[in-house]
């Protein structure tokens, strides 16, 4: 995660969301500042990732259905609070560049763009991520 400051507006990584809701209590930074963030700021990608992360925790079924419409409830909420960003050409022609020496999954590239390009609108614009390699890519020059 980064430098945390308080009351700074947040980009949202759909692992930080997944983490604060399926595992709450196992970070408990992330979950405070998403509760405290004045600006939230996400791509409309998470929207996909974080449903198709609760259809796979239904599928496996470890998870009681209400614990899981719960955290499916939780998880829109935040979504709710979030200026979405589009997957627009600009978003996927930095995706192809950034951090190009680092090891980074397509998907994470696309939030890492996102994030990058709404920094340049939202001044202190922090990422909010469990993903320790998009963490070091947003670090990265």
């Amino acid at each position: 995660m980064t430098t945390a400051s308080p009351a700074a507006p947040l980009y949202l990584d759909t692992s930080a969301v997944l983490r604060a809701v399926l595992e709450s209590g196992t970070t408990p930074d992330v979950e405070s500042r998403i509760r405290a963030a004045p600006v939230l700021v996400t791509s409309r990608l998470s929207l996909v990732e974080s449903t198709r992360a609760v259809l796979r925790v239904r599928m496996l079924g470890d998870v009681s259905e209400q614990r899981l419409a719960v955290a499916e409830h939780e998880i829109e909420a935040v979504w709710m609070r979030c200026e979405i960003w589009e997957l627009t050409r600009a978003v996927c022609d930095l995706a192809r560049q950034v951090a190009p020496t680092k090891v980074l999954r397509t998907l994470d590239a696309l939030h890492l763009a996102t994030f990058l390009l709404a920094r340049r609108k939202l001044e202190g614009l922090e990422l909010v991520s469990v993903d320790a390699r998009l963490v070091e890519a947003a670090g990265s020059p």
